[in-house]
Protein backbone atom coordinates (compact mmCIF):
# COMPACT_ATOMS: atom_id res chain seq x y z
CA UNK A 1 0.00 0.00 0.00
CA UNK A 2 1.52 3.68 -0.94
CA UNK A 3 1.43 6.64 1.23
CA UNK A 4 -1.73 7.99 -0.64
CA UNK A 5 -3.79 5.10 -0.32
CA UNK A 6 -2.99 5.27 3.27
CA UNK A 7 -4.37 8.56 3.53
CA UNK A 8 -7.31 7.97 1.60
CA UNK A 9 -8.12 4.88 4.02
CA UNK A 10 -7.55 7.10 7.29
CA UNK A 11 -9.90 9.90 5.90
CA UNK A 12 -12.69 7.52 5.05
CA UNK A 13 -14.38 6.85 8.35
CA UNK A 14 -14.82 10.82 8.50
CA UNK A 15 -15.10 11.76 4.73
CA UNK A 16 -18.42 12.65 4.65
CA UNK A 17 -18.82 14.22 7.78
CA UNK A 18 -16.20 16.60 6.98
CA UNK A 19 -17.39 17.19 3.36
CA UNK A 20 -20.77 17.80 4.78
CA UNK A 21 -19.61 21.76 5.24
CA UNK A 22 -19.49 22.04 1.35
CA UNK A 23 -22.81 20.69 0.71
CA UNK A 24 -24.38 23.39 -1.21
CA UNK A 25 -21.67 22.87 -3.84
CA UNK A 26 -22.27 18.89 -4.16
CA UNK A 27 -25.45 19.45 -4.63
CA UNK A 28 -25.56 22.03 -7.01
CA UNK A 29 -22.82 19.81 -9.04
CA UNK A 30 -24.86 16.48 -9.51
CA UNK A 31 -27.90 18.75 -9.78
CA UNK A 32 -25.98 20.16 -13.11
CA UNK A 33 -24.53 16.91 -13.75
CA UNK A 34 -27.89 14.61 -13.49
CA UNK A 35 -28.99 17.22 -15.80
CA UNK A 36 -26.58 15.91 -18.59
CA UNK A 37 -26.76 12.03 -17.98
CA UNK A 38 -28.73 9.73 -20.10
CA UNK A 39 -30.46 6.77 -19.49
CA UNK A 40 -28.01 4.47 -21.92
CA UNK A 41 -24.90 6.19 -20.69
CA UNK A 42 -21.91 3.76 -19.42
CA UNK A 43 -20.29 5.99 -16.83
CA UNK A 44 -16.95 6.22 -15.43
CA UNK A 45 -16.72 7.75 -11.89
CA UNK A 46 -12.85 8.30 -11.34
CA UNK A 47 -12.24 8.86 -7.70
CA UNK A 48 -15.71 8.02 -6.48
CA UNK A 49 -14.69 8.17 -2.57
CA UNK A 50 -17.70 7.13 -1.08
CA UNK A 51 -19.83 6.44 -3.42
CA UNK A 52 -22.18 9.35 -2.80
CA UNK A 53 -22.54 10.77 -6.48
CA UNK A 54 -22.22 7.51 -7.79
CA UNK A 55 -25.68 6.15 -5.86
CA UNK A 56 -27.30 9.48 -6.67
CA UNK A 57 -26.90 8.67 -10.33
CA UNK A 58 -27.17 5.45 -10.69
CA UNK A 59 -31.00 5.69 -11.75
CA UNK A 60 -30.17 7.87 -14.39
CA UNK A 61 -27.47 6.04 -16.43
CA UNK A 62 -27.49 1.70 -17.73
CA UNK A 63 -24.50 1.46 -15.74
CA UNK A 64 -21.62 2.72 -13.57
CA UNK A 65 -17.85 1.72 -12.77
CA UNK A 66 -16.92 3.45 -9.89
CA UNK A 67 -13.17 3.47 -9.06
CA UNK A 68 -11.26 4.82 -6.18
CA UNK A 69 -7.56 4.09 -4.96
CA UNK A 70 -8.77 3.46 -1.47
CA UNK A 71 -10.00 0.34 -0.53
CA UNK A 72 -11.58 1.75 3.10
CA UNK A 73 -13.20 4.41 0.49
CA UNK A 74 -14.62 1.73 -1.52
CA UNK A 75 -16.45 -0.62 1.16
CA UNK A 76 -17.93 2.37 2.41
CA UNK A 77 -19.53 2.99 -0.88
CA UNK A 78 -20.43 -0.97 -1.27
CA UNK A 79 -22.78 -0.21 2.17
CA UNK A 80 -24.20 2.79 0.86
CA UNK A 81 -25.12 0.69 -2.43
CA UNK A 82 -26.16 -2.57 -0.52
CA UNK A 83 -28.53 0.12 1.95
CA UNK A 84 -29.70 1.57 -1.25
CA UNK A 85 -30.49 -1.70 -2.96
CA UNK A 86 -28.34 -0.28 -6.18
CA UNK A 87 -27.39 -2.94 -8.55
CA UNK A 88 -26.01 -0.82 -11.77
CA UNK A 89 -22.76 0.77 -10.11
CA UNK A 90 -19.58 -1.68 -9.97
CA UNK A 91 -17.36 -0.35 -6.77
CA UNK A 92 -13.49 -1.37 -6.70
CA UNK A 93 -10.46 -0.67 -6.05
CA UNK A 94 -8.39 0.75 -8.62
CA UNK A 95 -6.81 3.60 -11.35
CA UNK A 96 -7.85 5.08 -14.55
CA UNK A 97 -4.54 3.66 -15.34
CA UNK A 98 -5.73 0.26 -15.15
CA UNK A 99 -4.96 -1.50 -18.65
CA UNK A 100 -8.77 -3.59 -18.03
CA UNK A 101 -10.11 -0.39 -18.85
CA UNK A 102 -10.62 -0.22 -22.73
CA UNK A 103 -10.50 2.69 -25.34
CA UNK A 104 -13.86 4.19 -25.96
CA UNK A 105 -15.58 2.16 -23.39
CA UNK A 106 -17.28 4.94 -21.75
CA UNK A 107 -20.54 7.56 -22.72
CA UNK A 108 -19.28 9.95 -19.79
CA UNK A 109 -16.72 10.01 -17.13
CA UNK A 110 -16.78 11.95 -13.84
CA UNK A 111 -13.84 13.24 -11.79
CA UNK A 112 -15.47 15.25 -8.71
CA UNK A 113 -12.77 17.04 -6.70
CA UNK A 114 -9.71 14.94 -8.30
CA UNK A 115 -8.05 17.43 -10.89
CA UNK A 116 -5.92 19.42 -8.34
CA UNK A 117 -4.76 16.14 -6.20
CA UNK A 118 -3.40 14.18 -8.77
CA UNK A 119 0.25 14.12 -9.84
CA UNK A 120 -0.17 14.67 -13.26
CA UNK A 121 -3.64 16.55 -14.32
CA UNK A 122 -2.37 16.18 -18.12
CA UNK A 123 -1.70 12.99 -17.77
CA UNK A 124 -5.42 11.97 -16.79
CA UNK A 125 -6.79 14.06 -19.12
CA UNK A 126 -5.53 12.28 -21.96
CA UNK A 127 -6.14 8.92 -20.38
CA UNK A 128 -9.70 10.12 -19.90
CA UNK A 129 -9.70 11.28 -23.19
CA UNK A 130 -8.69 7.48 -24.33
CA UNK A 131 -11.13 5.73 -22.37
CA UNK A 132 -14.30 8.02 -23.52
CA UNK A 133 -16.15 7.26 -26.92
CA UNK A 134 -16.30 9.00 -29.84
CA UNK A 135 -18.15 12.38 -28.62
CA UNK A 136 -18.05 11.29 -24.75
CA UNK A 137 -18.96 13.78 -22.29
CA UNK A 138 -16.21 14.58 -19.30
CA UNK A 139 -17.84 16.21 -16.12
CA UNK A 140 -15.72 17.77 -13.39
CA UNK A 141 -15.87 19.84 -10.49
CA UNK A 142 -12.44 21.27 -9.17
CA UNK A 143 -11.90 23.16 -5.73
CA UNK A 144 -10.10 26.35 -7.13
CA UNK A 145 -8.20 27.38 -4.64
CA UNK A 146 -6.17 30.15 -6.01
CA UNK A 147 -9.92 31.76 -6.10
CA UNK A 148 -12.16 33.35 -3.71
CA UNK A 149 -12.52 31.89 -0.12
CA UNK A 150 -13.53 32.31 3.06
CA UNK A 151 -11.25 33.74 5.59
CA UNK A 152 -11.48 30.19 7.35
CA UNK A 153 -11.09 28.50 4.74
CA UNK A 154 -7.79 29.96 3.41
CA UNK A 155 -6.35 29.24 6.83
CA UNK A 156 -7.02 26.09 6.75
CA UNK A 157 -5.32 25.57 2.87
CA UNK A 158 -2.54 27.45 4.31
CA UNK A 159 -1.90 24.85 6.76
CA UNK A 160 -3.06 21.50 4.17
CA UNK A 161 0.16 23.42 2.26
CA UNK A 162 2.48 23.28 5.16
CA UNK A 163 1.62 19.55 6.01
CA UNK A 164 1.76 18.88 2.65
CA UNK A 165 5.50 20.48 2.01
CA UNK A 166 6.53 18.17 5.12
CA UNK A 167 5.01 15.05 3.95
CA UNK A 168 2.25 14.21 6.58
CA UNK A 169 -0.57 14.90 3.37
CA UNK A 170 1.21 12.69 1.11
CA UNK A 171 -0.91 13.75 -1.79
CA UNK A 172 -0.19 17.35 -4.18
CA UNK A 173 -2.92 20.10 -3.13
CA UNK A 174 -3.01 22.32 -5.72
CA UNK A 175 -3.76 26.08 -5.86
CA UNK A 176 -5.85 25.64 -9.38
CA UNK A 177 -7.81 27.96 -11.17
CA UNK A 178 -11.21 27.69 -13.59
CA UNK A 179 -8.78 28.98 -16.41
CA UNK A 180 -6.37 26.31 -15.67
CA UNK A 181 -8.57 24.12 -15.76
CA UNK A 182 -10.19 25.35 -19.31
CA UNK A 183 -6.48 25.44 -20.46
CA UNK A 184 -6.12 21.96 -19.62
CA UNK A 185 -9.30 20.61 -21.35
CA UNK A 186 -8.65 22.35 -24.07
CA UNK A 187 -5.00 21.25 -24.48
CA UNK A 188 -6.50 17.53 -24.17
CA UNK A 189 -8.82 17.66 -26.74
CA UNK A 190 -11.55 18.22 -25.02
CA UNK A 191 -14.81 21.50 -25.50
CA UNK A 192 -16.66 22.79 -22.63
CA UNK A 193 -20.17 22.93 -23.41
CA UNK A 194 -21.90 23.91 -19.96
CA UNK A 195 -19.81 25.33 -16.79
CA UNK A 196 -20.44 27.19 -13.78
CA UNK A 197 -18.41 28.74 -11.09
CA UNK A 198 -19.40 27.71 -7.41
CA UNK A 199 -18.98 29.43 -4.12
CA UNK A 200 -19.85 28.85 -0.64
CA UNK A 201 -17.02 29.36 1.37
CA UNK A 202 -14.57 28.27 -1.42
CA UNK A 203 -14.98 28.17 -5.09
CA UNK A 204 -15.19 25.43 -7.31
CA UNK A 205 -15.48 25.02 -11.18
CA UNK A 206 -18.37 22.63 -12.55
CA UNK A 207 -17.37 21.98 -16.13
CA UNK A 208 -18.94 19.32 -18.70
CA UNK A 209 -16.45 18.95 -21.76
CA UNK A 210 -17.40 17.21 -25.02
CA UNK A 211 -14.19 14.89 -26.48
CA UNK A 212 -13.51 16.33 -29.74
CA UNK A 213 -10.51 14.48 -31.16
CA UNK A 214 -11.13 10.56 -31.92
Amino acid sequence: MNKSEKFWDSASKNYDKTEERFEYIHSRSRENTSKLLKSDDIVLDYGCGTGTAACQFSNLVKEIDAIDISAKMIEVAKDKAAAGKIENVNFEQSDIFDSKYSSHSYDVILAFNMLHTVASPHDVIARIGELLKPEGLFISVTPCLGQKMSFLVNLQIQLVGFLCKFGVIPIPIRRIMSTEVNTLLEAGGFKAVESEEIYKGASSYFVAAKKTKT
